[in-house]
């Protein structure tokens, strides 16, 4: 049984064994920026919570600089019910209309990431919380429109739904200076202060290309990007990437999950994971030991 789906105790040889395969790993990412796009089950299931708030803690204490984002889909969901609307996606993104935009508001740059910075400092991390609106607007957005499939040339307005025009990285970059911990809710402002609902992957992406990170991890709810026949690839390449799409094995929310990390690969990031936040401790296992839990998107 591996290390991650056994809930046996560790003997303390064995915990001496992990703490030495990490060394290097350590090492090797000290002072690097991780930017992390947190979502999924780790974040309704409190087992899984406490764990990430413990990753992110640990990371930091080592040496390394982790940048949260975060989702918020079945908390945008629960409370969009509550006022009897229905959440209506289109290609894997959230239309989004005014009464839409103000949930999301509420719970993505309120309760969840006030939920989020608090389980971090809980585990004596020094996380602080921000939306794209903060800091002058430091996540600057656009108005998406998405093509239609049918024709490849038909535009659909989905609403108050942005795609990143620009990132100002001072913030965050003050804030690693302290030693905290950014947790950042992907909402964004035009330059007329027009608030959107952005993708949490394409902000993650961004934000990685911005800050020059070592690494991206996106975290979801599968084991990684599967197969037709449910088998985890691995390694994926952009020539791979267009054959699943093209062929429908990446449909839905997988494919802005996959084109924020196609493109952060192919603009500088070192290295780009998708992968599966069930797993307790998954951050740890990808960062610092010699088991992936997921696939790596490679630029070329």
């Amino acid at each position: 049984m591996t290390r991650e789906t056994s809930d046996a105790p560790l003997t303390a040889a064995q915990k001496a064994d992990v703490l030495s395969e990490a060394l290097p790993y350590i090492r090797q990412f000290f002072d690097k920026t991780l930017v992390i796009k947190y979502g999924g089950n780790a974040m309704t299931d409190e087992r899984l919570k406490d764990s990430f708030a413990r990753d992110v803690v640990l990371l930091k204490l080592v040496g390394m600089n982790p940048v949260v984002v975060h989702g918020g889909g079945p908390q945008i969901e629960q409370l969009l019910a509550r006022i009897g609307k229905k959440g209506e996606f289109i290609q894997g993104m959230r239309v989004t209309d005014a009464e839409t935009m103000s949930v999301v508001e509420m719970v993505l740059g309120g309760q969840v990431n006030k939920e989020i910075v608090n389980l971090i400092n809980r585990h004596g991390g020094k996380a602080v919380g921000l939306t794209g609106k903060d800091a002058g607007g430091f996540i600057r957005a656009r108005r998406m429109r998405l093509r239609q499939r049918d024709d490849g040339e038909s535009l659909i307005d989905i609403g108050q739904v942005g795609e990143v025009s620009a990132i100002d990285p001072a913030i965050i970059q003050f804030l690693d200076r302290g030693d905290f911990i950014p947790v950042i809710a992907p909402i964004g402002v035009d330059e007329e202060g027009q608030t959107y609902n952005i993708n949490a992957d394409l902000v993650a992406g961004k934000l990685a290309e911005v800050l020059r990170a070592e690494k991206l991890i996106l975290m979801t709810n599968t084991p990684g990007v599967l197969d037709k026949n449910g088998n985890l690839l691995t390694g994926l390449t952009p020539s791979r990437i267009d054959e699943l799409v093209a062929d429908g094995t990446l449909s839905g929310g997988m494919l802005p999950k996959i084109a924020s990390a196609l493109e952060a690969a192919r603009n500088g990031v070192r290295s780009v994971h998708i992968i599966d936040g069930r797993v307790a401790h998954a951050l740890l296992v990808e960062i610092l030991t010699d088991q992936g839990v997921g696939t790596m998107i490679r630029a070329e």
